[in-house]
C-alpha cells in the first residue's frame, strides 16, 4: 500500500479536526503539571506530517486574549488583500490610551505620521500591540470579522466579541472571546500550513509569527533550541497565559501547538513557566514517544 503524502495526511487531519485523545503518560505528566501550578491547562498538539495528535482538555474553552491577533491579521489578508497593506492609517493618543499596550503605535513618530496597514499587522503579531489590533479590527468592521473568518475555515468554536483591552477579562465561565486548544490550533494550521491563504499571504503571516518578541518565556522556552518557532502569545485576567505556535523540527513537517492556561483566582499572575513546561512535555512525547 502506498504511504500517504504529507499533503494527504494534513488534508485529512484538517478535514476531521477530531482529537484522538491524549497519550497515557502525557496525560499523567500534564495533569501533574496542572496540579503543581494550581491552574487549568489546555493543550493540543498536531504533527502535520504524520497526523499524530495529542490533547489535554483540548475541547474546553479558554479566553483567547492576544492570540486572536494572528486571526485578525489573517482576516486582513484574506478579506482586504495585500494591496491594502501599503495604505496609511491615522490615529490619535485617545486610541492608544483606550487600547493600552502600544509599544509600536505609541511611539511619537508613529502617532504623528500614522502607520501602514502592513506595519500595523506586524506590530499586532510581533509586538502584541493592542492599538494596532484595534485599528485592524476597525478596518475589518469590528471583532465579528474574526469570528466570520473562523467560521469560513470550519472553526465553529472560536469567537471574538470585544475590543482591546476588554477582551482580556477572562472571567471563569465566560464564552465571549474564547476558543479551545483544538479549535485554535486547527485554525492556525489552516492559516499557516494549509491553504486558507495563498502562498504569499502565508509567508507574510508566518514571517510575523517568527518575528514575535513576546514568546521567549513560553512555548519557545520549552522546545528544543534547534526548532524554528513562530508563535503568538496571549495574557489576561485570572492569570491567563496562552501561546499558540507553529514549530518546525529540523528536517520535519511543522508541529502546531496550542497551550492555554488560566486560574480560578482573579489576582493570579500569568504563569509563563506553566506554558513552557507543557510545551517541553509535548516535545518530549513527539520526539521520544509516550512510553
Amino acid at each position: 500500500m502506498r504511504k500517504p503524502s504529507r499533503r494527504v495526511v494534513l488534508a485529512t487531519a484538517l478535514g476531521a479536526a477530531v482529537p484522538t485523545g491524549p497519550a497515557p503518560v502525557a496525560t499523567t505528566r500534564l495533569r501533574a503539571l496542572e496540579r503543581e501550578h494550581r491552574a487549568r491547562l489546555g493543550v493540543f498538539a498536531w504533527d502535520t506530517g504524520t497526523g499524530a495528535r495529542l490533547g489535554y482538555r483540548s475541547g474546553e474553552r479558554f479566553a483567547m486574549c492576544s492570540v486572536f491577533k494572528t486571526l485578525a491579521v489573517a482576516a486582513v489578508l484574506r478579506y482586504l488583500g495585500e494591496d491594502v497593506l501599503g495604505e496609511v492609517v491615522h490615529y490619535d493618543e485617545g486610541d492608544v490610551e483606550r487600547a493600552g499596550g502600544a509599544p509600536v503605535t505609541g511611539k511619537p513618530e508613529n502617532l504623528a505620521a500614522g502607520m501602514t496597514v502592513g506595519r500595523l499587522c506586524g506590530a499586532a503579531i510581533s509586538y502584541s500591540d493592542n492599538t494596532a489590533a484595534n485599528l485592524l479590527l476597525e478596518q475589518l468592521g469590528g471583532p465579528v470579522a474574526v469570528t466570520r473568518l473562523c467560521r469560513s475555515l470550519g472553526d465553529e468554536v472560536t469567537r471574538l466579541d470585544r475590543w482591546e483591552p476588554e477582551l482580556n477579562s477572562a472571567e471563569p465561565g465566560r464564552v465571549t472571546d474564547t476558543t479551545t486548544p483544538l479549535a485554535i490550533a486547527t485554525t492556525y494550521a489552516r492559516l499557516t500550513v494549509g491553504h486558507a491563504l495563498d502562498a504569499a499571504e502565508r509567508r507574510r503571516l508566518t514571517g510575523w509569527l517568527l518575528a514575535n518578541t513576546t514568546g521567549g518565556e513560553r512555548i519557545r522556552a520549552g522546545l528544543p533550541g534547534d526548532w524554528t518557532v513562530g508563535d503568538k502569545t496571549g495574557t489576561g485576567g485570572y492569570g491567563t497565559a496562552n501561546d499558540v505556535a507553529v514549530a518546525r523540527p529540523p528536517g520535519r513537517a511543522p508541529l502546531v501547538l496550542a497551550v492555554l492556561s488560566t486560574h480560578a483566582d482573579a489576582a493570579a499572575e500569568a504563569d509563563s513557566p506553566l506554558v513552557s513546561k507543557a510545551a517541553a512535555i509535548v516535545a518530549d512525547v513527539f520526539e521520544h514517544g509516550d512510553a
